[in-house]
């Protein structure tokens, strides 16, 4: 069957994975950058390291040569501390650098799954089925590909030296010592060079079939949005409820309304005025479009006052939100509004007092 699995993973399939301890880390790539480290941080002031190892054989020798020698316990707490004093600074560097080169690949994570006890790990048949697997042999052949690339270096080293090795034996001690440190830090910072690349393509080819391996369906695409934004028909449900709700609160409001100014097809403002308990007019509703048709459907429903005023009903609609006070500014364009409804309803009363 086809393999589907065509889109990224999401942050949750990426999380759920991490949970489960499945995240991309190199062992190979930590060790690389660690050896690459502290080989060239023994080439930082290399004569400290020469005159230190001078002093602990100074000290060794003023100590064999002392009179007084009681047991080796001198000599052992000597050699200890020049052992110290020259392998802590290295200890210290592949240790920063190795911590750093595994949290720059993702914070540490402790996986309970992965953590919990696994009988079939420690069953031997299962490990050796794993070593002789077509997986553990690839990956025996692919360490064999650095180590040649390493063997054909140090050969080629030996071969450039060749004639300084053999006339070694006619060499002072120093000038001796000197080759020998030579051809050692060539090819260990040689090494360190193939290991850092031969990792990084590792590190590389890794994580293309890690990405592959947390693909995911378009159907669990789907199927994850559903659940992280609900089933569409609860969703569906529940802006219902929300309109309704904006409904009945709206209908509530404007009950309470005085007057509605409106620009004919876009804006619609309603304000409610009290004068014996109010000191300006408050909006109590307001919208654009079809909440603006709306409004004024209300407002025609319960009979109160719709006045077309476009730059008042724009104005009332970009300066105030619904609950709040209309602005100073807009006291006498508002009140010469409301002083033309209630001229206009004191008429009506007045005609139809007449009548009766």
């Amino acid at each position: 069957m086809a393999d589907n699995r065509t889109e990224k993973a999401t942050p949750r399939r990426r999380q759920k994975a991490r949970e489960h301890g499945q995240v991309l880390r190199s062992r190979d790539l930590v060790s690389a950058v660690t050896l690459a480290g502290l080989v060239f941080s023994l080439a930082w002031h290399p004569e400290l390291a020469v005159a230190r190892w001078q002093s602990y054989f100074r000290s060794v020798m003023q100590w064999s040569t002392s009179a007084q020698i009681d047991g080796s316990a001198p000599l052992l707490s000597i050699t200890a501390k020049a052992i110290l004093a020259w392998s802590g600074p290295f200890l210290a560097v592949a240790f920063i650098v190795a911590v750093a080169s595994t949290v720059a690949q993702g914070m540490p994570t402790f996986a309970a799954e992965a953590l919990s006890p696994n009988p079939s790990r420690l069953n031997p048949a299962n490990n050796l089925q794993q070593l002789f697997s077509l997986a553990g042999i690839s990956r025996v052949l692919r360490s064999l590909l650095p180590t040649s690339v390493i063997l054909y270096l140090a050969l080629q080293l030996i071969y450039g030296h060749a004639s300084g090795i053999v006339y070694a034996e006619r060499l002072n001690t120093r000038a001796c010592l000197a080759l020998m440190a030579s051809l050692c830090f060539g090819l260990a910072w040689r090494t360190a060079i193939v290991f850092l690349g031969w990792s990084g393509l590792d590190y590389f080819l890794q994580w293309q079939t890690f990405e592959k391996s947390l693909r995911m369906t378009k159907q669990e695409i789907r199927d994850e949005n559903k659940e992280n934004e609900g089933n569409p028909e609860i969703r569906l449900r529940i802006r219902r409820l929300r309109r309704e709700m904006v409904r009945k609160s709206l209908q509530q409001r404007m009950q309470k309304a005085t007057a509605v100014v409106t620009n004919p097809t876009h804006y619609a403002v309603a304000m409610e005025f009290r004068p014996l308990t109010m000191a300006a007019p408050v909006v109590v509703a307001k919208g654009q479009n079809l909440l603006a048709q709306k409004i004024k459907e209300l407002a025609r429903w319960n009979e109160i006052p719709v006045i077309e005023n476009p730059p008042l009903a724009q104005a009332l609609y970009k300066a105030t939100d619904v609950g709040q006070m209309i602005p100073p500014k807009l006291y006498a364009a508002v009140a010469e509004l409301l002083a033309f409804i209630y001229r206009a309803q004191m008429r009506m009363r007045t005609a139809g007092a007449r009548e009766n």
